[in-house]
């Protein structure tokens, strides 16, 4: 399998169907209910429901958990096919080929969907202007987290931190536990390349 037929995804329904579609099927596959999943992954059994049924576009935070309440990778919430990550390998990304899910906030571009087994989750993101996002939380999640400003300028929140700005060229690097969330700082969208590890 070439890296684009192995990473390439269709952008319909800015890939939130087919990640409903991928969680449905696992979670059927491995005979559980929804009640199941949401008991393993922590998440209320009414946004488990709603990410199956195509109703939320789950966050980070809540397709990482996801994933762990599956028991899978969480690119296998991206890509049916895929193949592990093994010592000594090393894989491309080619322009184009990632899985696109988009979120009330944020664009995220899953680089590498097809590695299982990675210790990092590598993404491209972009972030709306503050004033045209809706927040109802600071997001949280195991692991640690690393982005870069490819294009604009971003303001990060920090639970219990001043907002902190980052200019094109500037990058931040922090434990994902501490609340945190991040727009654009500029009236135009920005651009990042964001890294967090699992642990």
């Amino acid at each position: 399998m070439s890296g684009l037929e192995a990473a390439k995804i269709s952008e319909d329904g800015n890939g939130r169907a087919q990640v409903a579609e991928r969680v449905r099927e696992i979670r059927r596959k491995k005979g559980l209910t929804i009640k199941d999943v949401a008991t393993r992954s922590g998440l209320a059994i009414s946004t488990v429901s709603k990410i199956e049924r195509n109703l939320m576009a789950p966050t980070y935070d809540r397709f990482s958990r996801l994933a762990d309440g599956l028991g899978v990778d969480v690119s296998e919430l991206f890509m049916a096919k895929g193949e592990q990550f093994l010592p000594g390998e090393f894989s491309l990304a080619r322009i184009g080929e990632h899985s696109f899910h988009q979120t009330e906030n944020y664009t995220y571009e899953m680089l590498f969907p097809h590695l299982r087994g990675k210790s990092m989750i590598p993404m491209l993101g972009t972030l709306k202007p503050f004033e045209k996002m809706r927040f109802d939380r600071l997001v949280s999640h195991e692991g640690e987290e690393f982005f870069f400003v490819l294009k604009g300028r971003v303001v990060v929140q920090l639970e219990g931190k001043d907002p902190v700005v980052l200019e094109t060229g500037e990058s931040i690097y922090f434990d994902s536990r501490r609340g945190h969330l991040y727009a654009s700082a500029g009236e135009t969208d920005a651009r990042i390349l964001c890294v967090c590890t699992k642990m």
